[in-house]
């Protein structure tokens, strides 16, 4: 079994390379997000007088410029936003698919699945923006004091003087090149002569620059009904892509009830359908009744894969567009948590035939002094999402509409207006000793896994924030480009625990890296009743968590 861990480091098991990932701790604020230029952008805002929202709204515009590949201000967002001594209000920002993408029409160009890149991939409204404004108009009524062209000078700054290309960038480039630059405009944007570029090239997105700097004076939404609006929609038209300038202007962002699922000591919230905030919640309540005792035991890492499967199936059943879905809290009740976790064997492996989501994504994070705590997800679904980068805007689309079937039987069928299925979804708990915890990831199928792994470690085996998100962490799904389904891992659990699990029934896959994209970049704030904040951001990602 793995031994007990301290607060200080893991020695990867690999290398013996002693790694430290730090928790910031402050009070005046802090925000939490895979690149440190997005994070400085949002505590720049606080240190200005903002607060953790408009904070977010800065991190989200910048890191939407220095991470292209992982998200873009062409894709959706989801927030949970908790004002101090209130409950958490949830903002969907997710667009529908354009009133031109039927079934009909995707069958009549010879598809049997709708493709992932190109113009008949960017499908959906890009919602993001929207929810944007939402959040800044919500700020406002709570005192919010920055102006739009503030909150996003540092994107703006950014975009015109160029980017550094990350080591993820790059690699995900090179790796994806062919379907990307037949995507029409990346080339234009992403590429360097023609190639994908190198690790700390410099990248100017001065078209993007134009349209932020655009947004901040007009307004967000301009970019569904006004001059943003109009370049969006001749751009898609050129191209040919199902979404309108009247489907722009029909989307708005919606604020709604989150889900959420009672701990003993805590409430968990999280985003609902059409997101799978449900399985990340159910993945949490399942595990607690395992009556689990020892944080990186056998039992901790077997519990967790295997109310994961439990979570799966009830997700893969019911999640679809809000509209279709219902109120799906009934199977966070006790009953239903109680039944599910009773289902699993404590010895043995259940079969797990199902197939890991793709997804491309940024969690960002904020809490401010008076205890206003943000966690938001944004993202753009795949790597550069369809590839398809607006010359008019700059703006790079997303291919979240992937995810709807061409079977008008299936449960997410294509049809116009219809909500796509996400991977995303951003947390939130609060405690009852007062403590408040924004955390979240990117990483698709793994979302809702990391998420649990960091909830148990640090809330329920008390690790800290920081090292529960550096500890090495698994992913249940199959292998892309493979029909070997397995559990894979980082190199640095013991061995011993591995062979625990292989002997249960786990068909163990240990990744060559200590810490691998493949999990995820994950986040997280925690701000005590004492009004200390303390914060931790991914070993895996280029991102920090910085105190304003």
């Amino acid at each position: 079994m793995l031994p007990a861990i301290g607060p200080i480091a893991y020695a990867e098991a690999a290398t013996g390379v002693l790694h430290v990932n730090e928790t910031v701790v402050g009070e005046k604020g802090m925000v939490v997000a895979p690149h440190r230029a997005a994070a400085e952008a949002g505590a720049e805002i606080i240190r200005a007088g903002g607060n953790a929202i408009e904070a977010v709204i800065a991190a989200a515009a910048t890191i939407a410029v220095v991470y292209p590949h992982m998200n873009a201000i062409g894709g959706d967002g989801f927030w949970l936003i908790r004002e101090p001594g209130k409950e958490p209000r949830y903002l969907e920002a997710c667009g529908g698919a354009g009133s031109l993408a039927t079934i009909k029409a995707y069958r009549g160009k010879g598809y049997d699945t709708i493709p992932t890149r190109g113009p008949d991939a960017a499908l959906t409204v890009a919602g993001a923006v929207s929810g944007w404004n939402t959040a800044y108009e919500l700020s406002q009524s709570l005192g919010g004091r920055i102006d739009r062209p503030t909150l996003l000078a540092n994107a703006v700054e950014h975009a015109k003087k160029g980017i550094s290309v990350t080591r993820s960038q790059a690699r995900l480039t090179a790796q994806h090149l062919a379907d990307l630059s037949a995507a029409p405009g990346f080339k234009d944007v992403f590429l360097v002569d023609g190639k994908a570029p190198e690790l700390g090239a410099t990248i100017r997105q001065e078209r993007l620059a134009d349209t932020l700097e655009h947004l901040g004076r007009a307004g967000f939404l301009d970019f569904y009904k006004g001059d943003v609006a109009s370049e969006i929609a001749g751009d898609l038209e050129r191209f040919e892509c199902p979404v309108t300038r009247d489907d722009l202007a029909a989307h708005e962002a919606r604020l709604r009830a989150p889900l959420s699922v009672r701990l003993e000591g805590a409430t968990v919230f999280n985003s609902p359908p059409p997101t799978q905030g449900l399985a990340s919640l159910l993945i949490l309540g399942i595990f607690e009744r395992l009556n689990v005792k020892r944080g990186e035991s056998f039992e901790h890492i077997h519990g967790l894969v295997e109310a994961t499967k439990r979570a799966f199936l009830i997700r893969d059943k019911h999640v679809t567009d809000p509209i279709f879905a219902g109120d799906l809290s009934v199977h966070l009740s006790p009953r239903v948590l109680d039944r599910e976790a009773a289902q699993i064997s404590m010895s043995r492996a259940a079969p797990w035939p199902q197939v890991a989501k793709k997804g491309d994504t940024v969690w960002l994070g904020a809490i401010d002094a008076s205890g206003l705590s943000v966690s938001y997800i944004q993202s753009i679904f795949w790597e550069f999402g369809s590839g398809v980068v607006l010359p008019a805007t700059g703006i790079t689309w997303q291919n979240r509409g992937a995810s709807f079937s061409l079977d008008p039987r299936a449960l997410n069928p294509l049809e116009p207006g219809r909500k796509p299925f996400h991977t995303l979804n951003p947390a939130l708990a609060r405690f009852d000793d007062g403590r408040i915890m924004s955390y979240g990831t990117m990483g698709g199928e793994g979302q809702p896994q990391t998420q649990a792994a960091l909830m148990s470690r640090h809330a329920l085996f008390g690790m800290d924030l920081g090292e529960a998100i550096d500890a090495p962490r698994w992913l249940l799904g199959r292998t892309w480009g493979s029909d070997h389904t397995n559990l894979r891992v980082e190199n640095r659990f013991d061995p011993d625990l591995l062979i625990a699990l292989e002997r249960a029934g786990h068909e163990v896959a240990v990744l060559d890296e200590a810490y691998s994209d493949t999990m995820g970049h994950a986040g997280a704030l925690v701000r005590r009743k004492d009004g200390r904040i303390f914060g931790a951001s991914d070993p895996r990602s280029d991102g920090a968590a910085i105190a304003a």
